[in-house]
């Protein structure tokens, strides 16, 4: 598809490399059709292998390919590890087969499918998502699938989702299960918003009736999409865990306010309180505990640059949680009564409420702290697993809620 793999001697060779490239290519305009000369370079995902649009570099060499693509101005590079693209490619790179790699990946390294969605939880199971209960049954070269899924962040505005759902029932929960990726449009979706605390509606409920999904669409081996899914969870609480931030009312801008210890010092300043040794040991331990997120996210980068898989992740994202829970808790009490009035007029006692409010998702988005700290136990620290009544039991006969669950015939 590209360039044969084989990374440039030095950093500079493959500097001058990329900057040959643009001076015969990139003439200013970033439309689709250079999108799609990017992606047929290599130069969009350079990490990635040569039957996968890539160019098998290592991450330093791709950083450096992005940072000619960022000096010339132009945009397209190195996109493999960012957001939804990360998620979905990478997991297609692992587990899809070739066409499917010459059919999506195109797609989401240009940004034709640049919004994506995971149909993944559902309103009867809550954490436990190997018991998921929508349907995939297949007739021929086509699953018909009807279920229902929740919290569905940015449903109503996805090109694209990575969709869950059973494929054997006569199977144990975790081995029914298969993977998909389907376009948003397809008939029989319907998505409903969901009225969040902070008045916005970015999560949503996704109804699949009747849904007619090409089997060219199944990521994986049929019902192995347990396993398919450890790859996009993997990507998932990388992002989640080692990028300590938070959304904003304007996804253009910058955040105004943010957790680093030295605007939590300015906040504790302006308000009076930064000679209070509550405030300050308060400061100093969301601080420190930065730091060892920190040096956690440079020990996963590099067991993961080594070519392994890390669970650190799992460990990034809760103290992520932490971090964001303390900061922006400490930002509102410092906010005093202000905090209180939930009000635009108020710019940044809103922000600061709003970015309150939000910082709880990373503690239920992507395995909930409780799911993070079974993987950290199990994982990183070799303890036993839980029991598990239903192990090894077909999932027609698992009982859930008081009910049997419906056997799909």
């Amino acid at each position: 598809m590209t360039k044969a793999e084989g990374p440039p001697t030095t950093p500079h060779t493959l500097a001058e490399e990329v900057r040959s490239w643009l001076a015969d290519n990139w003439h200013g305009t970033d439309d689709s059709a250079w999108r799609a000369r990017v992606v047929e370079s290599g130069w969009a995902a350079p990490t990635w292998p040569s039957d996968s649009f890539g160019r098998g570099l290592s991450r330093p060499d791709g950083k450096t390919v992005r940072d000619e693509f960022r000096a010339a101005g132009a945009r397209g590079a190195a996109v493999e590890h960012r957001g939804f693209t990360a998620l979905a490619g990478n997991t297609i790179v692992e587990f899809g087969s070739a066409q499917m790699k010459r059919d999506i990946l195109p797609k989401l390294l240009s940004g034709e499918w640049s919004r994506g969605c995971l149909l993944y939880s559902e309103p009867s199971n809550g954490s436990d998502l190997a018991g998921l209960q929508t349907r995939a049954d297949q007739h021929d070269d086509v699953f018909i699938v009807n279920g229902q899924k929740i919290w569905t962040t940015g449903g109503h505005e996805a090109d694209c989702a990575l969709l869950l759902a059973r494929t054997d029932w006569d199977r144990p929960k975790h081995a029914g299960i298969s993977f998909f990726i389907i376009p948003m449009d397809l008939p029989g979706i319907e998505v409903r918003p969901i009225k969040q605390m902070t008045g916005e509606s970015d999560f949503n409920e996704v109804f699949l009736t009747d849904v007619r999904v090409p089997a060219s669409a199944l990521i994986g081996e049929l019902n192995d999409g347990w396993r398919v899914l450890q790859t996009a969870l993997k990507e998932e609480r990388r992002t989640m865990g080692f990028e300590i931030g938070a959304p904003t009312r304007d996804d253009n801008a910058r955040p105004a306010i943010f957790t680093a210890s030295d605007d939590l010092v300015a906040a504790a300043r302006a308000a009076g309180k930064l000679g209070d040794e509550a405030v300050r040991q308060e400061i100093m331990r969301i601080h420190s505990w930065r730091l060892v997120n920190d040096w956690n996210a440079v020990r996963a980068k590099k067991q993961i640059e080594a070519g392994g898989g890390s669970s650190l992740a799992s460990l990034g994202k809760l103290a992520k949680s932490r971090i964001l829970h303390s900061a922006w808790g400490l930002r509102f009490r410092l906010l005093g009564a202000r905090g209180l009035l939930y009000d635009e007029s108020d710019k940044q006692a809103y922000e600061v409420d709003h970015q309150m409010m939000w910082s709880f998702i990373n503690s239920i988005g992507g395995g909930t702290d409780q799911i993070q700290r079974n993987i950290i136990g199990e994982r990183i620290l070799g303890l036993p697993k839980g029991h598990e009544p239903d192990r090894g039991v077909p999932f027609r006969d698992v009982r859930k809620g008081g009910t049997a669950v419906p056997d799909g015939n």
